[in-house]
């Protein structure tokens, strides 16, 4: 009971409820964040030339996988390192969807190059883009659960649990990279040109393209919300603080666990679907080990028991990435690296964490 109320707190916001909060715990709670958060993404396509609001839809996309992990890790406490895998599953069926439309009929621009003849059949389905936005979703979570159903049942979990998805990041890359003539190889799929009708290059679709991902990032985060309040919420957080109490109790944690799993699985394919077309690329780069420490990384710096947090620090890195990469182009990586040590040192719970400090630290009135 006490893990469980413990990690309610902490998921639910940064200030105790009720109307008798000061006004600095009101400033720095939950709602304000979220007014905030609605306020920017309205007012973003107003005030960003095309380039840097087509990055801030780059950074949503990587912010609906760090929900997803923030799910997963911060609320059950499994430290995925392979969230990339399910990213790729879902990029790489929204490219196969634009690459059959770009070519009218023929084979794709890389299939030509590399010397195939006829449409692989593992690609036909993927003309079809209902088949390709389904799969794009149904594909990671299906995978999810097959591996949870194998891993969770036999007890495998904390490093462990971590080294195994790393490994199948590091698999599926080099799978990806040996077949040239099936996903593009190490360049990958890229040179989008349409979308539903629609030229990808103009601005106006890149904008729409920015208000769509906001619009999914805002209804993923409504629901999984939701679903860390509701009881199912509560028993993952209390599997996360105590797993073995929860089995004594009667729970199957194992299940639990998987069908969270899938949740955030199916959030990262999502968010593959949705990068493709905004970014205009998806590549064995995007989904290896690498990207998926990184955005494991970006959901430490926000706050990883907060669902808010995960967001917040997906954007922030993403950020910071583009920003140290522009003005220190030899030594950007150590700035990032920096930024993640000094977070992490005097804030171990993320940014949402330090927020929570500054409002303790202010002067509050006595409550009756």
């Amino acid at each position: 009971m006490t893990a469980t109320v413990r990690g309610e707190r902490d998921t639910v916001g940064l200030a105790p409820p009720g109307p008798g909060r000061p006004w600095h715990a009101r400033l720095l709670g939950p709602a304000a964040f979220t007014a905030i958060a609605v306020l920017a993404l309205v007012v973003a396509p107003l005030a960003l030339e095309p380039f840097r609001l087509g990055l801030l839809a780059k950074y949503l996309c990587y912010a609906i996988v760090a929900l997803g992990i923030g799910l997963a890790w911060g609320q059950g406490g499994m430290l995925t390192l392979g969230q990339g895998v399910f990213f790729g599953l879902g990029g790489y069926a929204m490219g196969m969807y634009l690459k059959l439309h770009d070519a009218g009929g023929h084979l794709p621009d890389f299939m030509v190059w590399s010397g195939v003849e006829k449409l692989p059949p593992l690609w036909v389905p993927f003309g079809n883009p209902v088949f390709a936005i389904a799969f794009a979703v149904a594909g990671p979570v299906l995978l999810a659960l097959l591996l949870g159903t194998l891993v969770f049942r036999q007890r495998v979990r904390g490093a462990y649990f971590a080294i195994l998805t790393q490994a199948l990041a590091a698999a599926t890359v080099i799978l990806l990279v040996g077949q040239q003539g099936l996903t593009g190889g190490t360049n990958g799929l890229t040179n989008f040109f349409d979308l539903f009708g629609q030229d990808l290059a103009a601005d106006e679709t890149q904008r729409g393209l920015y208000l769509v991902v906001a619009a999914v990032l805002g209804l993923l985060y409504l629901v999984a919300r939701q679903l860390v309040r509701s009881r199912f919420g509560r028993l993952l957080v209390a599997i996360r603080d105590g797993e073995d109490r929860v089995r004594f109790l009667g729970y199957d944690p194992a299940t639990v666990k998987t069908v969270t799993f899938a949740v955030s699985a199916g959030m990262a394919g999502l968010a593959g679907a949705l990068f493709v077309p905004v970014v205009g690329i998806i590549s064995p780069a995007l989904l290896g080990v690498v990207p998926s420490l990184e955005l494991v990384v970006a959901v430490a710096v926000g706050g990883r028991f907060s669902l808010a947090g995960a967001v917040l620090g997906a954007v922030v890195m993403g950020y910071a990435k583009t920003s140290f990469s522009e003005q220190f182009a030899d030594g950007w990586l150590y700035l990032q690296g920096a930024l993640f040590i000094l977070v992490m040192t005097l804030a171990p719970k993320g940014l949402l964490g330090l927020a929570a400090r500054a409002r303790d630290l202010l002067p509050s009135r006595r409550r009756a």
